[in-house]
């Protein structure tokens, strides 16, 4: 795994951002076409507004895949992660081979079959991701399944991870949050040849240290992240802090 620190949440987004580009770019030369993952939420706003800022990404050949979405809220409802991705993405990006949204209003189970379906001729070649505050990777809360093989999975959301959605300012109170979710599964993540991770802010600074310094578990999801052979995380001052004192004292010893 790569660390990049940056000064702030817009240079972190805009080196993450070019880093994909970068590769979207590479891949789409040598195959003809890329696949590709999208996170959502406030982590992922820099990061996606300089992906789709660069004019040279041929976006006809791109399919984009979704990383998670809550079951049981409607597409209109401002937490919806398909209302994110088609005003924040797909609106600017006409040109788009193909996209797959996840339909979390209809039966979870059959979606996930209709999904996985799909997204297994479709090897990823490049996943924008985020971490949670509880070190979650896409919906896949502690203990994560690092056993799942299905591309998409059914997941229950902790009470960390619904306090957070409703902190961000997408839900009222957390009894709105929904207690479940279809997720992109840990292994399908990990599949990607190459996954740009943007994690910025304070908040998160106890799970980037969590997720750069522990043991591998399922108990601290994001530390899979350590065996991929082509991972970049980007940080910012404030998410790198608890991370650096750390590697401070360890030079000091």
């Amino acid at each position: 795994m790569e660390i990049v620190i940056a000064k702030d949440n817009r240079e972190l987004g805009r080196e993450a951002g070019r880093k994909g580009a970068d590769f979207l770019k590479e891949t789409i030369r040598k195959n003809g076409q890329a696949n590709i993952i999208l996170a959502t939420g406030t982590s992922q706003f820099e990061t996606l507004r300089t992906v789709i800022e660069d004019e040279d990404i041929d976006w006809s050949k791109v399919v984009m895949f979704h990383l998670d979405e809550y079951i049981g809220i409607s597409i209109e409802h401002k937490a919806s992660f398909r209302k994110y991705l088609k005003e924040r993405v797909l609106a600017e990006l006409p040109s788009l081979q193909a996209y797959y949204l996840i339909d979390g209003e209809g039966d979870p189970a059959e979606e996930c079959e209709r999904l996985n379906k799909i997204i297994r001729s479709h090897p990823i070649d490049v996943a924008f991701v985020g971490i949670g505050e509880n070190a979650h990777l896409a919906f896949n809360d502690p203990p994560a399944d690092f056993e799942a093989t299905d591309p998409y999975i059914i997941v229950e959301l902790d009470k960390a991870c619904r306090m957070q959605q409703m902190g961000e300012g997408w839900f009222e109170k957390l009894e709105d949050v929904p207690k479940k979710a279809i997720s992109m599964s840990v292994n399908h993540i990990m599949d990607s040849k190459h996954i740009i991770c943007s994690v910025p802010d304070q908040r998160k600074a106890e799970a980037v240290v969590n997720t750069l310094t522990s043991e591998i578990t399922p108990e601290i999801p994001a530390t899979i992240l350590q065996n991929h052979s082509s991972c970049y995380m980007y940080l910012d001052e404030d998410s790198a802090s608890l991370y650096k004192e750390v590697m401070a004292e360890e030079d000091g010893k």
